[in-house]
């Protein structure tokens, strides 16, 4: 079926009338040309001129009929289409802090890095849930939102940069920062499903004014599932240099949070385990969303427009002409 989106611009079809009615006619400035032959031209030579004069009213008249026709932005509908939803929520709180820096995953690369490839994945194939994202080192920062735009919540990944939220962990501020956006989604009910939490730390809560296990607290009671990742390698001994891997994870913290919070704790040791996480997240929370319809439309503004533009071309002609 045929939809005009914009039906008010016919307001302006009227426009070029009033505008000759209230405006006062151009006055010609200077002498006036005088010519001696003038009474030599003949006289039927007038009349075609008026001719040519009222076409080209008439084309300049209908030109603005079309172009106002445009500007109401007519659309052709087609037939509604169901869209796919899961009707999840996902916010992903990511450590930023300075041991995120750290080069002890596979292929040598950092942690940060590492987390930015295999999470950015993971965003891309949420298809139909919306994605928040959450950066903390010394504090938490909202970066993006809880949207179904990945694109952009991959690019505000991609775009982290370790240190920039300061250089400690504040493990429960985090926590508390998603539950501060679960409340303001829950005030609106058109915005169903599960709330998920997915943290990314390779440390222990060391910053911030609350703390993990008392966040996860208040985390159970509002709905909010949290799912934790350690990021770093084993902690292995070597009889030359010591200790090495990431000493500082405190998983015990983060087995209880996510206990609390009826989630699960995952390790993640290099880019395929990380990914491994991702997949059994993403077979734990099939939870199904409210329906959904898509209609598809086509502008055809295109067409009077392009009308009205061939129209101008023979007015300028009868204009040169006379």
């Amino acid at each position: 079926m045929i939809h005009i989106a914009w039906p008010w611009m016919i307001l302006f079809l009227p426009l070029p009338w009033l505008l000759r009615r209230w405006l006062p006619p151009a006055t010609v400035q200077g002498s006036a040309l005088f010519l001696p032959f003038a009474a030599l031209v003949p006289i039927d030579k007038i009349p075609a001129l008026q001719v040519n004069s009222r076409k080209r009213s008439m084309l300049f008249a209908l030109a603005w009929l079309l172009l106002v026709a445009a500007t109401m932005r007519p659309q052709w509908l087609d037939d509604p289409l169901p869209v796919p939803t899961t009707g999840r929520r996902i916010l992903l709180a990511v450590d930023v802090s300075g041991s995120m820096a750290t080069p002890d995953m596979a292929g040598n690369y950092s942690r940060l890095n590492v987390v930015q490839k295999v999470a950015g994945d993971f965003i891309q194939h949420r298809h139909g849930d919306q994605v928040g994202l959450i950066l903390f080192g010394t504090r938490p920062y909202l970066q993006a939102p809880l949207t179904a735009d990945l694109d952009t919540v991959s690019q505000f990944l991609r775009e982290s940069v370790v240190g920039e939220a300061g250089t400690q962990t504040a493990i429960g501020d985090a926590i508390g920062l998603a539950l501060k956006r679960l409340q303001s989604n829950q005030a609106d009910p058109g915005k169903q499903g599960e709330m998920v939490l997915i943290l990314l730390t390779d440390g222990g809560n060391n910053a911030g004014l609350m703390g993990p296990l008392a966040a996860a607290k208040i985390a159970v009671s509002t709905g909010l599932r949290i799912y934790t990742i350690g990021v770093g390698a084993e902690v292995e001994q070597s009889i030359l240099f010591g200790t090495r891997g990431n000493t500082d994870l405190d998983e015990d913290t983060l087995k209880s949070i996510a206990r609390i919070s009826n989630g699960e704790y995952f390790r993640a040791t290099d880019a395929d385990a990380l990914q491994e996480v991702y997949a059994r997240i993403d077979k734990l929370e099939p939870s199904a969303g409210r329906e959904q319809w898509y209609r598809p439309h086509s502008e055809w503004f295109i067409w009077p427009l392009a009308l009205a533009l061939l129209l101008s071309i023979p007015a300028v002609m009868i204009r040169k002409r006379v």
